[in-house]
């Protein structure tokens, strides 16, 4: 397809890309946070507003973690919620609600510890992060399926991807802040010079609220899921909500088709609770699959490392040889900028890449990336553990630089992607919910784990996560087919038969390994079906239309 083309059809689906949007911008106060407490934890005004500076080395690695972690923790139970509250209430209503309840923890945020003693002030601190947390977590759980619900499969992986795209957008901008709220960079960021009081680390956690009215005003004015509307028996207005995003009539046969399709999908099931829901989850080897997948990638994405690197990159600069507040702020601004300049641009690749080169190979080329840098970065800290800056020092710097790079090919923005189309249409709520509590519930302990990994095996924390990172490129090589080009109702052919042959037949060079085999297209399992119906409600341990039988 031609630029001018690929121009021509977003113009088209702008609908649907301003939906995506709008529900993404609720990643940025997610990516905000991420990138902006690994700065202030480390400011001189922070640590003195409430006794950190008073700490014992051990002492202050456990508060880091905790101060990090406590987020993750609201955001574990925020995301839990959404499989009860999101099937009861919608999408919507459960999004605008978490906008609301993430504005609340940010303005207590920013008024920790006013009048107050500094014991005082780091409970509510601890509170308010938690708070803000569960807000986040219900946008991480819901953001994924609203879209992938509601945008046509063309632009699916496109308007997904924008989640994480979001996501870095909010790291690249909390970064520039903790560099130029430090000291001068004149050239290189605006000059805010702000003294160090305890406003220059109040002033980011009021400026956090910006991101989440926007994303609360923006949701206001967009539709509904489909397929909740379906689930409903509200077809009216799910046609309409179809129609409105590829800009076509209520009435148009391709309307009506998806309509079909969504009705048939949730034939038997509409009514099922959420208990029954998560039973119906191992109702059958291939649906236990289709719903242990978006769990597993989410497990997989924070075992890359990259929490680590994004909240901590201060100790871990110092540990490459930077010393100084100022230095590790500015390597810390430097790492922030290099990535999200990266995500700008290797983002805007991959919003089409995730389409043609597809899910599969973004994984396969992030992980081995990842892991080879992480890999480095190890191998130098052993054997450079502290000392002068030696000509390695600056390799590593890169090498850092490059994993942000090759997180923003596969392992940051497809997992979203996935999680959002794997599991069967009828559990895909409780599923994510699921996949964003075990992300959540990792995130924590990887930000409470990683000061303490640091402190106790050094470089072991990076050659542990290097090593994750090739075995989850292994993963999406051998067990993972490719998903990218296929309607939502379309998913579960691929999991019928010969997943594995299935998944190295679309992987580079997989032939190699799998012979003359080769698993049935989608089209050719789909005639299947329609010309034995009756194969359908047939407990055949090989071939189980998992998605059209009935619970």
């Amino acid at each position: 397809m031609t630029f001018r083309n690929e121009l021509r059809e977003i113009a088209h689906y702008r609908n649907a890309y301003l939906l995506a949007l709008s529900a993404a911008m609720g990643s940025i106060f997610y990516g905000w946070d991420i990138g902006l407490i690994g700065g202030i934890i480390a400011m001189s005004s922070f640590q003195e507003s409430f006794g950190v500076d008073k700490l014992s080395t051990s002492a202050k690695a456990d508060f880091n973690g905790n101060i990090v972690s406590i987020l993750q923790g609201g955001c574990f139970f925020g995301a839990l919620s959404m499989g009860y509250f999101s099937g009861k209430f919608g999408r919507k209503p459960c999004l605008i609600a978490s906008g609301v309840i993430y504005i609340v923890g940010s303005a207590i945020q920013a008024i920790a510890g006013l009048g107050s003693s500094s014991a005082t002030g780091l409970s509510v601190l601890y509170f308010s992060r938690f708070l803000g947390g569960i807000g986040v977590g219900m946008v991480s759980a819901l953001v994924p399926s609203y879209v992938s619900e509601c945008t046509p499969r063309k632009i699916r992986g496109r308007c997904t991807g924008m989640i994480q795209f979001a996501n870095n957008i909010g790291i690249m901008l909390s970064c520039k802040y903790n560099v130029s709220n430090q000291f001068s960079v004149t050239d290189f960021f605006a000059v805010l010079n702000i003294a160090p009081t305890d406003m220059q680390w109040r002033i980011p956690f009021i400026v956090q609220i910006v991101p989440g009215a926007l994303f609360t005003f923006a949701m206001l004015f967009q539709p509904e899921s489909p397929r909740w509307l379906v689930e409903k028996g509200r077809y009216t207005q799910a046609a309409k909500t179809l129609a409105f995003v590829a800009r076509i009539s209520p009435e148009d046969p391709a309307v009506l088709v998806t309509l079909d399709e969504i009705k048939e999908e949730f034939e038997g099931k509409d009514k099922l609770s959420l208990w029954q829901q998560v039973k119906g989850m191992g109702a059958s080897p291939v649906i236990a699959n289709r719903c242990f997948i978006p769990a597993l990638v989410m497990f997989f994405q924070q075992w890359t490392g990259t929490n680590a690197i994004n909240y901590f990159s201060p100790e871990i600069f110092t540990g490459l040889g930077i010393t100084g507040t100022s230095s590790t702020l500015f390597a810390t601004g430097i790492y922030g900028v290099v990535k999200e300049n990266c995500v700008i641009s290797v983002g805007l690749v991959l919003m089409f890449a995730v389409e043609s080169f597809g899910r599969k190979k973004c994984l396969i080329v992030g992980g081995i990336g990842q892991g080879l840098m992480m890999l480095w970065i190890g191998g130098y800290s052993s054997i450079h553990p502290s000392g002068p800056i030696v000509p390695a020092s600056y390799v590593s710097l890169v090498a850092v630089y490059l994993y942000a790079v090759f997180y923003c090919v596969g392992w940051g923005p497809v997992p979203w992607v996935i999680s959002a189309e794997v599991a069967p249409n009828h559990l895909r709520t409780v599923s994510l919910s699921i996949a964003i509590g075990v992300n959540w519930l990792f995130s924590f302990t990887i930000s409470k784990i990683t000061p303490i990994m640091l402190e106790k095996i050094t470089y072991g924390t990076f050659l542990i996560f290097g090593l994750m990172c090739i075995i989850m490129a292994a993963w999406a090589y051998i067990f993972f087919p490719e998903t990218a080009g296929h309607a939502l109702e379309d998913i579960h052919f691929l999991f019928e038969q010969d997943v594995i042959v299935r998944a190295l037949q679309d992987a580079p060079l997989g032939r190699l390994f799998i012979g003359k085999k080769r698993a049935l297209s989608v089209e050719e399992l789909r005639m299947e079906m329609e010309a034995n119906p009756i194969v359908m409600t047939m407990p055949n341990p090989i071939v189980q239309w998992s998605d059209q039988t009935n619970d």
